[in-house]
């Protein structure tokens, strides 16, 4: 499409965990603690700090399905966070660069433990403020020129992970041989044998890049929620 208007994209990132000996279960986007009782985030998300604005990285953690009077105290690297409850069972937890440990203790017995590494500057962004969009806000195109993505995410089975998830669709606008990832994974390749592909979104904000040999990269940020939806 020829007719695009500038317009700066608004961005977020999504940032992968390293779960280090920690006895969980992965649980979709949770993972659920060896006593049964207690929960952490399977992922880290980037997302604005409500005390200073600013992309910091974070992980939700509490009871995980709370009976009637059951309580924890939340910590991170041994110190005390929250107290989470039945009626207020979960609380945000902002995360340092490098190792954390969140301990979810529910006595002085039982204590489930939750290790994340986040890599220094994980939540700095792709700038992304030169790509353009159709006139009707549908496409998003790279300043490269090499390649567009729609804008607002459906929804889609994936094979891969066996759910519902949200997904956006990324063109190669010219034959180009261009290596696309998401979240630093690779995923694909587009070229003019297959000038397009859906790319599903995990919870949380994502990154999607697009890049053709060492000539150019383009990049997109989507949200892609809690990263499941519901099929019509």
């Amino acid at each position: 499409m020829k007719n695009r208007t500038s317009l700066l994209s608004i961005t977020s990132a999504l940032v992968t965990t390293l779960l280090l000996g920690s006895p969980a279960l992965a649980a979709a986007t949770v993972q659920v603690g060896a006593s049964g009782k207690t929960y952490a985030s399977s992922l880290v998300k980037c997302a604005a700090n409500p005390s200073t604005g600013e992309l910091f990285p974070v992980v939700e953690a509490g009871l995980y399905n709370p009976t009637t009077n059951l309580s924890a105290s939340v910590a991170l690297n041994g110190a005390n966070v929250a107290k989470v409850t039945n009626t207020n069972p979960a609380v945000n937890v902002w995360l340092a660069d490098g190792n954390n440990t969140v301990l979810v203790r529910l006595n002085k017995k039982t204590a489930d433990k939750y290790v994340f590494t986040v890599q220094p500057g994980v939540c700095a962004l792709p700038d992304t403020s030169s790509n353009t969009f159709s006139a009707d806000g549908v496409l998003e195109y790279a300043a490269s020129g090499k390649s567009y993505s729609t804008v607002t995410a459906g929804c889609a089975f994936n094979p891969a992970t066996g759910q519902a998830q949200p997904f956006v669709n990324l063109f190669d606008n010219g034959g180009y041989l261009l290596n696309v990832s998401i979240n630093d994974k690779p995923l694909t390749q587009l070229s003019a044998s297959r000038p397009r592909t859906p790319v599903f979104l995990s919870a949380g904000l994502n990154v999607i890049s697009a890049a053709n040999g060492f000539t150019s990269i383009d990049y997109y940020v989507r949200d892609g929620g809690d990263g499941t939806c519901t099929l019509p």
